[in-house]
């Protein structure tokens, strides 16, 4: 587990904590401030009218290019709906290692099975560590956003995760996210990255959690009925997390 801080405290009954016991903790960890990025800006395609002696039809045109907010892109770093009865929100960091366990292991899986249901709304948050250790951290959440902007979060969150090796010690994010998405989403992504939109989307991720006093990764923080309950991602199964939630659920 890597760290930025302080702690959340669980209130929950005597049954869920027995249940729990050991799946709960606080994180702790060393900070330093993090880095920002720059601007750039994207194109629109034109279409050419075509000439004929026959009598012409109007040709459309071009469709003005949507203004991405940075309530979009935090919207397409979620799973599930808004309406579920379990908020579970996750700070991670592409470059952590346990962040990394923790999204490909069966615990993620059963947070993916529970949003499908309509039981879980998870809320992934960027949380770049700005530590010598995880120096392309920051980029990485910038691909991310930058594809979460067209619609491409999660096939990136899942390439960068699964590459996390090779890209966290090349530097060479590009060539991981290119292997799932098209060209042309690629090259959308690409424009997009220096954005302000992007910059905002994760600045504000980073400030939420600065201002909940974190400074670890992954952190994770569920909500149910004004409860909130920081899980520790050190163990926590699918044998320790089920039954968690389906308590969580019946109370």
């Amino acid at each position: 587990m890597l760290m930025r801080s302080s702690s959340a405290k669980s209130s929950r009954s005597i049954f869920a904590i027995a249940v729990l016991a050991g799946a709960f903790a606080i994180s702790s960890g060393t900070s330093i401030p993090a880095q920002s990025a720059q601007t750039q800006s994207k194109s629109a395609l034109q279409t050419q009218p075509s000439a004929s002696a026959q009598p012409k039809t109007k040709t459309p045109s071009p469709q003005p290019q949507t203004k991405i907010t940075e309530a979009q892109i935090a919207a397409a770093k979620t799973l599930g709906s808004k309406n579920a009865p379990i908020q579970f929100e996750v700070f991670s960091d592409f470059q952590c290692p346990m962040c990394r366990s923790f999204f490909l292991s069966a615990s993620h899986k059963l947070l993916e099975d529970y949003c499908s249901a309509g039981k879980v709304y998870l809320i992934h948050h960027d949380f770049p560590l700005p530590i010598p250790a995880h120096v392309h951290s920051e980029e990485a959440a910038r691909w991310a956003n930058a594809a979460a902007a067209i619609g491409k979060f999660h096939e990136v969150e899942t390439a960068l995760y699964t590459n996390q090796d090779s890209w966290g010690s090349t530097g060479k994010i590009e060539e991981v996210v290119a292997n799932v998405l098209s060209p042309t989403d690629l090259k959308r992504v690409r424009a997009l990255l220096g954005s302000p939109e992007v910059k905002a989307a994760i600045q504000h991720d980073k400030d939420l959690g600065d201002s909940r006093g974190y400074n670890s990764t992954p952190t994770l923080l569920v909500t149910h009925n004004g409860h909130s309950d920081m899980l520790n991602p050190v163990g926590l199964t699918p044998g320790i997390l089920k039954p968690y939630f389906d308590y969580v659920l019946q109370h």
